[in-house]
């Protein structure tokens, strides 16, 4: 496969990649009120990494924000910093990955150098795909763990009740009347982004091998070629020399 197509395949993906892991890191709905089996209420609660939110039956939203560091367990600060890493890197790859594109044609910047821009693009996207997955995955864990203990009373797995710290506070609900949790779309968002990031990267990387490939090494220099003293030059030296003293006859 041409390295352009790879570099213009990796390119689009990791755009789209960190768009969308942006835009999952930003949104709120990472875990919301499950609703099976519940009576109907006027309150919808959903959780994000960032902000807690209560939407009421009229429509009106109010959110807290999630401040501070030190209310907060160490799995709910590890998923925000892993999707900090991935959101950052992929910005990140995808600037880089601008600059090594085969179609912009810069001056003084040599296919080697494109290449090497695109390898390290590439190993950005998979890096914060890998992130982007590995914190939403942490985040499906607590909330299938506190779901567990909500609905299992006796099951002994998983990290406990609000296992999150208050970034999840509550989740573990279900007895004693608190809400139980489940997924929430930004969750999915978060999967799909890393697994596109990772393929983009991939596909970085593939292009980065394609154009080492085609680069030929150039060694300057002059190819000298010796005259050779072959019998048919000798004879045409000597019928010149035959030619000429005719002419002074």
């Amino acid at each position: 496969m041409a390295p352009s197509i790879l570099q213009n395949g990796g390119f689009v993906l990791g755009l789209i990649g960190a768009a969308a892991l942006i835009a999952a890191t930003a949104m709120n709905k990472w875990s919301v009120k499950d609703r099976q089996g519940d009576v109907v209420t006027s309150v919808y609660t959903y959780k994000g990494l960032w902000q807690d939110c209560e939407t009421a039956s009229s429509g009106f939203t109010e959110c807290r924000p999630l401040y501070g560091l030190l209310g907060f367990s160490g799995a709910f600060q590890a998923v925000r910093a892993l999707m900090i890493v991935g959101v950052v890197l992929s910005v990140l790859g995808t600037f880089i990955s601008v600059f090594s594109l085969s179609c912009l044609t810069m001056n003084k910047m040599e296919e080697s150098s494109k290449a090497k821009m695109s390898l390290t693009a590439g190993i950005m996207f998979i890096i914060a795909g890998v992130c982007g997955i590995a914190g939403a995955s942490i985040y499906a864990n607590q909330i299938v763990a506190s779901f567990r203990m909500a609905t299992y009373p006796n099951y002994g797995g998983g990290m406990g009740m609000g296992g999150m710290g208050g970034g999840m506070g509550g989740m573990g609900g279900g007895m004693g009347g608190m809400p139980t949790y489940t997924f929430g779309p930004a969750l999915f968002v978060a999967w799909i982004s890393g697994g596109i990031l990772v393929v983009g990267g991939i596909l970085k990387s593939m292009a980065f091998r394609e154009m080492v490939k085609d680069e030929k090494p150039s060694y300057p220099g002059v190819v000298y070629k010796p005259q050779s003293n072959t019998r048919s030059d000798l004879s045409d030296h000597h019928s010149e020399g035959v030619k000429k003293d005719r002419n002074y006859v």
